[in-house]
């Protein structure tokens, strides 16, 4: 990396297969072919172009109808036209090229042709102006156990008997629906045949002795897993991979749940009956990793009885992305009593690559918070991370995590103006109008929520996710329709805490306290964005603020934070009557600081972005990383869905010392035991990231790879806005 990151030391020698391999996913991640517009190399699939066969789709050739059916025969013969490849070297094979957000007329949002979609529009539009972001997608987490124990054929008889069912209890809602799923598991088991039936035929033209059982190894498999269970290790991560590949398909990503325990006992299997080792399991998920993007694994945690999970498939499952790094969303998750040297291991790798992998997560604060919201034991100890900073039950929980958003900066300036129109006399009761706004924010939400989850089920099916969930082909319900699957809160990325926490506390010094200025005041500058006010901006700037683990400004972070919290929890939604759950973070609701929000009371001014989830505001923070994080753990986590903070280090901080694990690990568990609940942790050299923004074009650079917000990047694939965002966080140089 040539100084950008810590020298890399690698702890497993690459095979020349795995060379191979990893040369041809590098260059897929540069060339564009895997590039996701601003956001870097986020997806999965390749891009060869437009759907070639656009006009025979079903819903273009016969008109587009709201149905689940419809989208399952769109998405089968989305499946039917994708022409299999086997490249050099490869055992796990498969790729797609298109996702159904790119075929579906409707386009990535499903409503737009729904009966009351003028109704959502305007719905949307009163919600955005008032702070509100909804229309979420994706980024659950299904169960991939289901598709292992039962394969593509038993699923299918399923669905068919389900089929029979509705349809002699005259329930076609139902058994349309199912219709659709039928088709998508045969769509599925199409696309498998065809890699099997290619396979068969490269064998048969092989010269080459090697080559020859490779192809024949391939075909067996696929054509034992189009229909079957896997029976073996390398089945089960052949059809995971294509699982992930037809989940992806969809049009999103999401997490995939605890490999090491669901692949734990093929893994054991193998290595019991001598037909596997721990080296060819290693290559065999390092392969998958290298197909996919933007995928979410997560190890460790507990079990039912509440006893440390890691097992022999959690070091294997991490000793894979150590063998060839780049780019992967992987998560550890920590608890108190977990196996020590699986810690140490976990943040070794991460030390040594700096890349932010894999990311480091308090199960404890996880499995707490599910169990708040109502889940029995027997359920929540299933909580895994998910993506990002999100979790949830596998296959049980449609939460809408994705971009349903709070600004809660809007409802501050409305409570403001509010304040200063009434000349308010004390803090109180200008906070009190910020609740108020609060609520007028939640409920043009919950309004805009309520009018698309009203058509989701049918307009914006996620089908193949629902097809290894629990409850859907048994219901007839999408996941994401009303009972789909048993648990529909809906998740909020909140963004705006630190800046609003950040204002109201220098408002009560320099307003109600100190009398320094008026509310009037304050609004009419922040409106000038502190135009001929840089005395009166430096003043707001320099009050303590949050990030600094200093008692005043962190008590505000928290109580603005507790109040977002038990306003949302008062709003349910549509699907089955569930709250509405903040999530401490945002993924990239802060940008919008550049263009829709004015200057703030924290001495922000107009076109600099907010602070990101709750890292502190850049340039806020002052003491030094842990007095960062002791701000960042002052809240209870137990009461959110998440939230990460941002940490990036500088190599330096490492220069002569040994055992570099080990202040990540001391750093991380001291976090955690403080409450916290989630570190993205980078090793970068700030000056480099700065280089490689102007000269991309550098060999060194070609492979970095970064932490956007929850999900990983190479950093020259992202847009100049992405990395400027990037390289604004500040850098630390020490722990202290």
């Amino acid at each position: 990396m040539s100084g950008v990151q810590l020298d890399f030391i690698p702890k497993f020698e690459q095979s020349e297969r795995i060379k191979v391999l990893e040369a041809r996913n590098q260059e897929l991640g540069t060339n564009g072919m895997r590039q996701y517009g601003t956001y870097g190399d986020h997806r999965c699939w390749l891009n060869i172009g437009p759907f070639p066969k656009m006009e025979e789709l079903p819903s273009v050739k016969n008109g587009y109808k709201m149905t689940a059916e419809q989208w399952g025969e769109d998405y089968e013969f989305m499946l039917d036209n994708m022409e299999p490849h086997i490249y050099p070297c490869e055992t796990v094979v498969g790729e797609i090229y298109w996702e159904m957000i790119c075929l579906r007329t409707c386009g990535p949002s499903g409503w737009t042709m729904a009966p009351n979609a003028d109704e959502i529009r305007a719905k949307i539009e009163k919600a955005n102006e008032l702070g509100g972001g909804t229309s979420a997608y994706g980024h659950t987490c299904p169960d991939p156990e289901i598709l292992l124990k039962k394969g593509f054929g038993k699923l299918l008889e399923e669905i068919r008997a389900n089929i029979k069912k509705y349809t002699d209890l005259c329930n076609e809602r139902r058994a349309r629906y199912l219709r659709g799923l039928e088709h998508v598991c045969l769509g599925c088991i199409h696309y498998i045949e065809r890699y099997a039936d290619l396979a068969e035929k490269l064998a048969a033209e092989a010269t080459d002795a090697d080559e020859k059982a490779r192809f024949e190894k391939i075909a067996a498999c696929c054509r034992n897993v189009s229909v079957n269970a896997p029976k073996d290790f390398y089945e089960a991560v052949q059809l995971l991979q294509f699982a992930i590949l037809f989940d992806r398909a969809t049009g999103h990503g999401n997490g995939y749940g605890r490999m090491d325990l669901y692949m734990y006992p093929f893994y054991k299997a193998g290595i019991e009956d001598g037909t596997l080792t721990r080296e060819s399991a290693r290559e065999y998920i390092a392969e998958m990793y290298m197909k996919l993007r933007g995928q979410f694994f997560s190890f460790g945690g507990r079990l039912e009885d509440g006893s440390d999970a890691t097992n022999e498939m959690s070091w294997v499952a991490l000793e894979a992305y150590d063998l060839v790094g780049d780019y992967n969303n992987l998560g550890v998750m920590w608890h108190s009593d977990m196996d020590p040297d699986y810690y140490d291991y976990a943040c070794d790798v991460l030390a040594r690559h700096g890349e932010c992998i894999p990311v480091l997560i308090n199960w404890d604060i996880m499995h707490d918070s599910i169990l708040r919201s109502g889940v029995p034991q027997s359920d929540a100890w299933k909580v895994v991370y998910s993506g990002c900073q999100w979790y949830c039950l596998p296959g049980l929980e449609w939460c809408g995590h994705d971009t349903s958003s709070i600004n809660v900066v809007r409802p501050m300036l409305r409570a403001l103006k509010r304040a200063a129109a009434d000349d308010v006399a004390d803090f109180e009761t200008m906070y009190d109008y910020y609740e108020q706004e609060l609520h007028v924010t939640m409920q043009a939400f919950q309004e805009a929520e309520a009018a698309i989850d009203r058509v989701r089920g049918e307009a914006q099916p996620e089908m193949f996710t629902s097809l290894i969930s629990h409850g859907p082909i048994e219901r007839g319900i999408d996941m994401t329709g009303p009972r789909g699957v048993d648990y529909q809160n809906t998740s909020l990325n909140i963004c705006g805490i630190p800046n609003v926490g950040d204002s109201f506390l220098a408002i009560k010094k320099l307003v109600f306290d100190q009398k320094k200025y008026s509310l009037q005041e304050v609004v009419a500058a922040c409106e000038n964005d502190w135009a001929d006010n840089e005395i009166m901006r430096q003043r707001f700037l320099n009050q303590p603020k949050y990030g600094n683990g200093l008692s005043e400004p962190d008590d505000m972070y928290v109580r603005v934070a507790t109040s977002m919290q038990e306003v949302a929890e008062g709003y349910v939604n549509q699907r089955g009557g569930q709250p509405m759950r903040p999530s401490l973070y945002a993924f990239m609701t802060h940008l919008e600081g550049k263009d829709t929000f004015p200057a703030t009371p924290d001495g922000r001014h107009n076109g600099e972005v907010l602070a990101h989830g709750i890292n502190p505001q850049a340039g806020a923070s002052k003491r030094g990383l842990i007095p960062m994080a002791n701000s960042a753990s002052s809240a209870d986590m137990r009461r959110f869905q998440g939230g990460s903070i941002q940490v990036d280090i500088q190599p330096k901080f490492f220069d002569g010392k040994e055992n570099r694990y080990a202040y990540i690990r001391d750093f991380s568990a001291g976090f955690f035991k403080n409450g916290g609940m989630q570190l993205n942790i980078h090793i970068m050299d700030l000056k480099k990231l700065e280089d490689a923004m102007d000269h991309p074009e550098k060999p060194e650079y070609r492979n970095l790879v970064v932490r956007v917000t929850g999900y990983c990047a190479r950093f020259i694939t992202m847009s100049r806005a992405y990395q400027e965002d990037f390289i604004s966080r500040v850098n630390y140089s020490s722990m202290s």
